[in-house]
């Protein structure tokens, strides 16, 4: 019973907000780094920054969702909150 009482923060978890921030400028930044100008990644000695930051934040934010989906906030409901308050 006590179970049920329980709820998970689900989208509402900062972890998941965050995420979703640093995938959608990983995104644009990975397609940038795929449409770039071979001139503007030759300046920076070859290495295309964009794609591979881009590449790198969206690890980054697939890391994040994994780490709320394993370990979710678990927050109690009222009715929990309140029973130990009447045994005292």
């Amino acid at each position: 019973m006590a179970d049920q009482q329980q709820k998970k923060t689900g989208a509402f978890d900062i972890r998941v907000v965050i995420a979703a921030l640093i995938g959608i400028y990983g995104l644009v930044l990975t397609i940038l780094g795929l449409i770039a100008d071979p001139d503007e990644v030759a300046k920076a000695d070859g290495l295309n920054i964009n794609l591979w930051g881009g590449i790198a934040m969206l690890v980054f934010a697939a890391g994040f969702v994994l780490w709320a989906r394993l370990r979710p906030i678990v927050v109690q409901s009222a009715a929990d909150e309140d029973a130990p308050a009447a045994s005292e």
